[in-house]
């Protein structure tokens, strides 16, 4: 048999090498095609509606409610308001170091802002909060995008109006080159995209456009530092409408929101949490005025839930998903309880604002999730330091 040189050998050692390694690399490039395919078939969402927290810790949440910026503006009284409103949060804020700030609904009391742009009072409602390089979210409520409405005072013998309208016409709306006198009010679109605009820290959103109302409509995720795939908690937000809508919650909202949680938690086995600023009516039937249900937790009863015009859906399907742990409202100032419903709970925040009505002290509700093991408490932080109405909200809430 002829013998090989060793040039030869080695040319054939070196085709079978390069041979194994194409097979190796074939199968591994394939394997990671596919891998990469697997992960872009699973819903997920956009890195800016992430939110971190570290293992092992807790993430707190401050939620702001129905601060009423800009009420009275042309008075004494209005501006002072603003004035206490911010001590409240700067409080709340300095004492509790929250890692996420929920305003909702009512920033700002638009139908009592004489300017065109009312996006300078949602500015100085939010400064509290963005001074301290704190996240925040938001959700609107019927006052956010109120048109403008004359106050008498301003035709009185002794008003002064703020503004000097031009002279021609029969009243100011009526007058030549009427935009100098007529305030027809910021839209939700006009407000959201302001606050987007200068404001890196802030995790709110326009919502999907079919929507309608299509504004702050949005889910924001909670998960690991160290495993962002890892989800904590899926918070909801939703626009409960008023002010240029009805005030109620769509069924087109109801179906986006049934669409949303079947993709991104089909198996419910993920915590949810829902916030939007007016009651829906099922808050009616768990507290009715004075006469609550008895599991009920708060200090405050001090008037009837004022409702959603109507239910088109989204309470069904909450009570339809063991994950939903509970929904936070405001927009009724007298009230700051949670009460079990079905197997979730719904609560209020407290009135936080020194503008709208009512004179109760102020405060805020704080939620605290701890992530080991999942847990969702809450408590209200008054104005004057006191914690009180301390609540389990992960557990079961008692049948009604």
């Amino acid at each position: 048999m002829m013998m090989m040189s060793p040039f030869y050998l080695s040319i054939i050692f070196f085709f079978f090498i390069s041979l194994i390694l194409r097979s190796i690399l074939t199968v591994h490039s394939h394997d990671q095609r596919e891998f990469h395919r697997k992960i872009s078939l699973r819903p997920t969402l956009p890195e800016g509606n992430t939110l971190h927290v570290r293992p092992g810790s807790s993430f707190k949440i401050a939620v702001f409610a129905d601060l009423h910026f800009g009420e009275d503006a042309w008075t004494e009284w209005g501006p002072q308001q603003d004035v206490n409103s911010i001590k409240v949060m700067c409080t709340v804020l300095d004492l509790q170091h929250p890692d996420l700030v929920v305003y909702l609904g009512d920033v700002i009391t638009a139908n009592n802002i004489a300017i065109h742009n009312a996006s300078l009072y949602w500015d100085q409602a939010i400064s509290p909060t963005r001074d301290r390089g704190i996240p925040w979210a938001s959700v609107f409520g019927n006052h956010d995008d109120m048109p403008f409405e004359w106050s008498i005072d301003w035709f009185s013998s002794t008003g002064i109006p703020p503004l000097h309208c031009p002279t021609s016409g029969s009243s100011p709306s009526e007058s030549e080159g009427g935009k100098d006198c007529s305030f027809k009010g910021t839209t939700r679109l006009e407000l959201m995209m302001n606050e987007l605009k200068m404001n890196n820290l802030s995790y709110s959103k326009l919502g999907p456009k079919a929507l309608w109302p299509s504004i702050s409509n949005y889910v924001l995720k909670l998960s690991s530092t160290d495993d962002p795939e890892s989800v904590i908690a899926y918070m909801y937000f939703l626009d409960s409408g008023g002010g240029s809508y009805p005030e109620v919650i769509s069924n087109a909202q109801a179906k986006w929101f049934n669409r949303t949680s079947q993709a991104i938690n089909p198996n419910s086995s993920v915590p949810e949490i829902i916030f939007w600023h007016i009651p829906s009516q099922a808050y009616k039937t768990v507290a009715p005025r004075f006469d609550a249900h008895r599991n009920c937790i708060g200090s405050m009863f001090a008037e009837e839930v004022a409702s959603q015009e109507a239910e088109m859906g989204m309470m069904k399907l909450l009570e339809g998903r063991s994950s939903v742990k509970a929904v936070f409202v405001g927009h009724n100032h007298g009230l700051d309880w949670c009460c079990p419903y079905k197997k979730l709970w719904l609560c209020y925040a407290r009135h936080t604002g020194y503008g709208g009505y009512g004179n109760w002290s102020r405060g805020a509700r704080i939620l605290e999730i701890t992530t080991q093991r999942f847990s969702l408490k809450s408590r209200i932080h008054m104005e004057d330091g006191s914690v009180h109405s301390e609540v389990l909200l992960s557990s079961t809430a008692s049948e009604e």
